[in-house]
């Protein structure tokens, strides 16, 4: 599993391209966030759209956490209050969403 609970910065350019993958579930704890930061090049900050999580079990965001990308879920995907994401969601089975926040890239 991926777990976090303190903010995550993802730095580069609005070029780049990131994808995580993990073989179990993707946990992002209450209040913990995803930064994108500018790699100081020039460049500007990456952009959602190019960030991509793959994750093979479910999806769990915590209540105000926010998440930058597309999340693409083996099972569920499961939104808090107050959470948000800049990207899509894709999960197989169902996405929650309570009270959460969803803005396409």
């Amino acid at each position: 599993d991926v777990m976090f609970s303190a903010d995550i910065y993802i730095k580069g350019s609005s070029s780049d391209h990131f994808v995580f993958q993990t073989t179990g579930n993707f946990i992002a704890g209450s209040g913990a966030k995803v930064v994108l930061v500018d790699s100081d090049t020039g460049g500007g900050k990456p952009q959602a759209a190019n960030i991509v999580w793959q994750v093979a079990g479910y999806v769990d965001a915590g209540t105000t956490s926010h998440l930058e990308g597309v999340v693409l879920g083996k099972t569920y995907a499961a939104f808090k209050t107050g959470s948000s994401l800049n990207g899509r969601i894709l999960a197989q089975t169902a996405c929650t969403l309570d009270s959460a926040t969803i803005t396409q890239p």
